[in-house]
């Protein structure tokens, strides 16, 4: 179960806030993101998201990951750092460098019951200003992470016993 995708200003910035329960237990929801192949499951298929990065990744703080993507048919070269490494409970991934200003991500995740709840913070904010984010920008971001979401209730349904 998700929450409706939500978009706020801060300043210059955009944050989007996305929510999700998975009723899966919270070590088993943090493994699997923190395995940086499973990116390319949880991005739709047009944006060509391809890890460039030998793998497996070793993820802590100041682990740098390059990734090959396409927006709007452009190709885009962009690499993130972890800044901020919390096994199971949360971590942070900033651009350095790519299609945004100012990209900075945190994944948080949370006991809840026998399942987990899982969130992400993206603060951002593209070139091209407010124009292009209104145009662009805000609606791209909202299908990805859409798609992610049903793609993480498919990946992680209920367990029956």
């Amino acid at each position: 179960m998700s929450k409706p995708i939500r978009f706020e200003k801060n300043g210059r910035n955009t944050v989007v806030l996305a929510e999700q329960y998975l009723p899966r237990p919270i070590d088993e929801v943090f493994a699997f993101f923190s395995d940086a192949r499973n990116l390319e499951r949880l991005t739709p298929p047009s944006v060509r998201f391809k890890i460039l990065t030998p793998t497996p990744i070793e993820m802590k703080i100041g682990t740098l990951i390059d990734y090959r993507l396409r927006i709007k048919g452009l190709p885009i070269l962009w690499r993130t750092r972890i800044c901020d490494w919390d096994p199971p409970n949360r971590f942070v991934d900033e651009q350095l460098k790519g299609p945004y200003h100012l990209w900075y991500h945190t994944h948080w995740f949370k006991r809840d019951g026998e399942g987990t709840l899982i969130g992400d913070r993206i603060e951002y904010r593209p070139r091209g200003g407010a124009l292009i984010n209104t145009l662009f920008v805000k609606r791209d971001v909202r299908t990805i992470f859409t798609y992610r979401q049903k793609v993480m209730a498919e990946l992680f349904p209920e367990v029956v016993s």
